[in-house]
Order: C-alpha cells, then sequence, then structure tokens
C-alpha cells in the first residue's frame, strides 16, 4: 500500500472513531444516533489514572456472596464508610480480575480507536460493566448512616453506605467489584473487593442450534466451556456425539497500522474452548431432548428442541429479525448496549413456547461485541433460551466483519478488530469455507439465499459467482418460494449522512434477484421496519391490493418483482424516518420488535410484532 493510501485510510478511520473531537456537531449528533456513540463509559480505559487523595479509615467494599459463583445470579455489593456522597462514585465488575488499575504501559497512540487522546488507559483490562452508586436511591441522602465518632449525643463523624446488584454471568475468569471516585472523567481507586471465582469455569454453557443442511434430520450444537477436552452431546434416548473443539486467540484479531484494536487490546477476553457437534438420526419436524457437557466438567439441563421441516415440504413458520444485540439485565452501564434487545428476546421466548415456530434468522449485527469479547457471552446467554430448542440461523453484519485492509468491502472499524472470528466461531453455518459466510438452505417450501454483504458481492466475485450458482439450482416446484437475504439494504427511507445503502451493491445484485424471480428480499442494518412494493431500480412493478380482511396481498402468480423487507429494528437504538418518503415505501414503523412469517407451498404471510404490545403493526402476503 502506497503512503497516500496508507494516509487517506488512517484519516478516514480517525474521522469515523473521533467524531465528537474533529466533526461537525451535525455528524456528531448523527454519529451518535447510528452507531450508539462512544459513551463516558465507553472511553474508560482511556482516562489517567490519578492518586485518590482520599484518607478514609471506614472505607470499605462487600460483595452479598463469600462463595463461588454459580454459572448466573445477581450479585449485591454495598459500600459503607463513604464520608461525602456524591454522583461521581461507582463501581465496575472487572475480570479477569488480576488486571492492573494503576494504568497499563503503552503509547497513547494504541487508544485512538476509543475517540479518546489520554495519556493512559486507566485498565489493562475493560471493565464489563458498571453502576454508579446513585442507583441506590438511599445513597445520596444517607440514608444508611452510621455514627462512628460521639461527642455525647452528638455524632462527630458519621457515613453512608449504598448497594447496587449487578447481574452476572459464568465467563470463567475471576471476576472483582472496584469502587473508583471522580465519575468517569477523572476517575481514581477506592477500593476493591479482591478476586472472586466461579464454581465451576469449565461449564458447559450456552448452547445453540443450528441446521448443517436441508434434510431436517441432522442439528449442529455449539456451546462454551472453559475445559479444552472433548465432551458430548447424548440426546434422542440414547445417542450420542462428540464434540469438535475449537478457540481463536488475540492474534487472530485485526489491527490497523499498528494501531491495536479494542479485540487485540483491553477488550480482548478469553473465549475459552467452543465445542461443537452434529446431532444426526433425526427426523424432520420432530421433537426430541438432549443434554450436552461431560461427567469431568458437568452437564447442562435436559433441553427440548424441535427439528425444522425438511426441505420441499408444505409448511415452515420462522422468525426473522437483524440487529438485536443485547443490554443488561440490571442498571449498569456498558460498552454497547441495545435497548430494545430484552423486550425482543423475552416476546421471541414467549412465542417459542406456546407457537410452532420452526427456526429463527438472524441477519446481522448479532451481539455488538465489536472487540469487546465478553459480550459475545453475554449476547449467548440472552438468546439460549431459544435458540437451544429451534435452529437459529445467522447472517453476518458490519460489527462482525468490517476492519481495515481486512478483506471486507467497507473500510470502517466497525468490527472492532473482530474481522469475523468470534463470529465464525459461535455460529457456526454451512458455509464452504473459513472467511465466505455465504450459503443457502431449504426449510419447508422455502428456499433460502443468505449472502454476505461485507464481502465482495461485484460481478464475476467469488460469492457473486456463486448467487447465480444457487439460483439456478432452485427447484421451484420443491421450494416455491425464493428468499434472499443479508445485512445492508438495497432501499431505504431513511436518511443518514453516512449512506445505509450502497447503490454499487444494488447494481451488482438487483438484476439477479429480478432475473430469478426471487419473491422475498430481507435486510437489516437501518434499524426500524419497512416494506416496499415489488420494486426493481426504484420502480414500482407491482403493487399490492387488499385481500382477505383488508390484508395487502403481491399476487406472483404474475411475477413483477422481489418485495423488500427491512428488519432491523430488533434491538439497536431506533431510526426514523423523514416526513416525506417515495411512493415504493409502503409500509414503515420505529419500534422494537421481530418478523413472524407462515408460509405454504402457495402463500406466504408476514407479518411485523411489536416485541412489547405484541401488536401486529404491519401484515402482508404473497400469493402464487
Amino acid at each position: 500500500m502506497d503512503l497516500s493510501k496508507s494516509i487517506f485510510l488512517f484519516v478516514l478511520f480517525l474521522s469515523s472513531l473521533l467524531s465528537s473531537q474533529v466533526m461537525a456537531s451535525t455528524y456528531h449528533d448523527h454519529y451518535l444516533k447510528r452507531h450508539g456513540g462512544i459513551s463516558k463509559f465507553r472511553l474508560i480505559n482511556r482516562r489517567s489514572l490519578i492518586d485518590c487523595p482520599v484518607d478514609n479509615p471506614y472505607l470499605s467494599i462487600n460483595v452479598s456472596t463469600t462463595s463461588p459463583l454459580p454459572d448466573e445470579s445477581y450479585v449485591t455489593v454495598t459500600v459503607n464508610g463513604v464520608l461525602h456522597p456524591d454522583n461521581f462514585q461507582w463501581i465496575a465488575m472487572i475480570s479477569p480480575s488480576n488486571s492492573s488499575v494503576s494504568g497499563c504501559p503503552l503509547a497513547s497512540l494504541n487508544y485512538i480507536q476509543t475517540g479518546d487522546l489520554s495519556n493512559l488507559p486507566l485498565l489493562c483490562h475493560y471493565p464489563v460493566k458498571a453502576q454508579f452508586l446513585s442507583k441506590d436511591p438511599l445513597f445520596l441522602n444517607c440514608t444508611k448512616k452510621i455514627c462512628h465518632k460521639k461527642l455525647g449525643n452528638d455524632c462527630l463523624v458519621h457515613t453512608c453506605g449504598g448497594s447496587v446488584t449487578f447481574h452476572v454471568i459464568n465467563i470463567r475468569t475471576e471476576i472483582e467489584f472496584v469502587l473508583f471516585t471522580g465519575g468517569f472523567e477523572v476517575p481514581c481507586v477506592l477500593k476493591r473487593t479482591g478476586p472472586i471465582r466461579f464454581a465451576n469455569p469449565s461449564a458447559p454453557l450456552y448452547g445453540h442450534l443450528s441446521s448443517i443442511d436441508s434434510s431436517g434430520t441432522s442439528m449442529r450444537l455449539t456451546w462454551v466451556s472453559g475445559d479444552q477436552r472433548p465432551q458430548q452431546v447424548q440426546y434422542a434416548n440414547g445417542k450420542s456425539s462428540p464434540s469438535v473443539v475449537t478457540t481463536f486467540t488475540k492474534e487472530e484479531m485485526c489491527s490497523f497500522a499498528n494501531i491495536p484494536s479494542p479485540a487485540q487490546d483491553f477488550g480482548w477476553h478469553e473465549p475459552g474452548y467452543i465445542h461443537s457437534t452434529v446431532m444426526t438420526g433425526l427426523q424432520p419436524s420432530s421433537t426430541y431432548t438432549y443434554r450436552y457437557g461431560s461427567d469431568l466438567v458437568g452437564w447442562s439441563k435436559k433441553i427440548k428442541f424441535k427439528t425444522p421441516p425438511v426441505g420441499g415440504s408444505n409448511e415452515l413458520r420462522f422468525i426473522v429479525y437483524g440487529d438485536m444485540g443485547k443490554a443488561p439485565l440490571d442498571p449498569s452501564v456498558e460498552h454497547y448496549i441495545q435497548p430494545g434487545s430484552i423486550s425482543v428476546t423475552s416476546a421471541i421466548n414467549r412465542i417459542i413456547k406456546v407457537n410452532n415456530i420452526d427456526s429463527i434468522f438472524h441477519i446481522g449485527d448479532i451481539s455488538y461485541a465489536t472487540g469487546f469479547l465478553a459480550e459475545w457471552e453475554y449476547f449467548l446467554n440472552i438468546i439460549e433460551p431459544y435458540a437451544s430448542r429451534i435452529s437459529y440461523m445467522t447472517a453476518i453484519g458490519n460489527h462482525e466483519r468490517d476492519y481495515f485492509e481486512s478483506g471486507s468491502v467497507y473500510p470502517t472499524p466497525d468490527s472492532g478488530g473482530e474481522c469475523g472470528v468470534p463470529y465464525e466461531s459461535y455460529f457456526q453455518m454451512p458455509v464452504s469455507g473459513r472467511d465466505k459466510p455465504w450459503y443457502s438452505i431449504e426449510q419447508g417450501p422455502v428456499h433460502f439465499t443468505i449472502i454476505s454483504t461485507e464481502h465482495t458481492w461485484s460481478p464475476n466475485s467469488t460469492q457473486y459467482r456463486w448467487i447465480e450458482a444457487d439460483f439456478l439450482s432452485v427447484n421451484r416446484t420443491r421450494t416455491p418460494w425464493l428468499i434472499f437475504a443479508g445485512h445492508r439494504p438495497m432501499y431505504s427511507s431513511t436518511h443518514s449522512l453516512i449512506p445505509s445503502v450502497d447503490t454499487k451493491f444494488r447494481n451488482s445484485i438487483e438484476p439477479l434477484l429480478l432475473k430469478y424471480k426471487v419473491d422475498l428480499v430481507l435486510f437489516g442494518h437501518v434499524h426500524n421496519y419497512e416494506r416496499t412494493c415489488a420494486i426493481y431500480q426504484y420502480q414500482c412493478k407491482g403493487v399490492p391490493r387488499k385481500g382477505k380482511n383488508g390484508i395487502d396481498t403481491y399476487y406472483n402468480s404474475n411475477y413483477t418483482a422481489p418485495v423488500h423487507v427491512i428488519v432491523g429494528m430488533a434491538g439497536f437504538s431506533l431510526d426514523s424516518f423523514p416526513s416525506n418518503v417515495k411512493g415504493w415505501s409502503l409500509a414503515r414503523n420505529s419500534e422494537y420488535g421481530f418478523a413472524r412469517v407462515s408460509t405454504t407451498r402457495n402463500n406466504l404471510q408476514f407479518e411485523f410484532v411489536n416485541s412489547t404490545t405484541m401488536e401486529v403493526r404491519d401484515k402482508f402476503r404473497i400469493v402464487k
């Protein structure tokens, strides 16, 4: 790479991440809205640590348990002996617990990616989460008052206390709670609890299922453990299968121009070992039980799961969404929070318990860990109640893959240096090879073509040739519905200074969609819900008519063009719509939720469900 290109990319790199310091206020507001911003907590590693000028013999910090921690719990941290309670005292949960709180001896240039130019980081390891003591409503008004010195009936010295509760899951490494003052801007350490270990760091956890082919007779199970020895899944009343064990290392993460990414630096957390195995000899559309683990490390609970329908059969019911991520189950702040994710996961869990859902498709921006590796496990934890019961299929997004000079189409730091490695480790889809995250699969009467918008899709590229070959292979008698899905959309009404729609992508791939009569196109990336007419090159080639019960119905017996739907409303802060939109945009909604789709051989019914009210906010049909 020549010098001019290096300079250009470096400037682009800085402008993406230092928006709060170097860009105009309009761009800054937009960046905060689209990317969650660079919060004060997100910058905490980059703050120079100062000495706490505090001499307080009364100060103490304690936790609600002295025993090793279970796999999931709520831990209450209590601080007593505070002489002057204020809004600047906070508690961080840190892991590994041996992380330095005296500052890491690395050059400040290494930390440009956080958007802060402080000379030293606060911690070698990023705090997993943090809470201000003022979250306890009794703290600031000193309701929990203790007198330490009296003169007669008068108290000469009294102190105050407060408690906050953290949701803690087993991430294997010891954790520690550290009390700071000075807020996130000028923090210094006051007190720390000492290391707290998990009872079973090798426990088998966070199991989730995926399909390996279109037969419905085999299911992949993937889980995480601190133990590298093979484990097994026991299933279907007597069958078993050993696990294949993999992991990934810090060296596999990406960096740019000798500047360590979060994934290689302060965001790194040892991933343990990823176990994966395939359950075979199953019947499609059938229910079984399984458990995974070993006698050495313990076993998961018994879990009931369902296989998807075989490709070519008559019916399929699936859920689809994008851009979900996770949010804390306590009042903590974290590196990246997707506020709608809790309501969406809760709603889906309720639906799967009572409805006949066959599979889930999550089309990009999976966990939003973006280089802070412990957050992958919090994501796996929140989807486990349903991802362990039905097939959970995924597509890669910019926040899993994109990084400078890593082979991604878009030169942004959106993955935080992960470059798809954790994603492909945790979600092992039926792809053809490493860093080729595109695949197809058939379930019921639907052929799904899942692509990567983050890898080259230009004509004659490997992925382009694969897409056309996959379309050519579809037997519309066997699977009358052809659904195409990826992350970045071809159409969106949402205005953006950082464009969400890439004209080159649309111009390259859209002719294939029309040529091979794709019925439905699903995308995320834009954080709302939007449905188009049957569209090609910004022209409505067909519009729905009001069918039975007043539902918009597209009649594909006389095919005109595919219908595009954005389903990026599953967690990330929502994008609004402009007051004026083009005629091709038929339905828009900026609410958290997911899509529920039911198909027979001649009818596809699509519903957008609000995850808070469970109200269907948009419904349409495509019929043949």
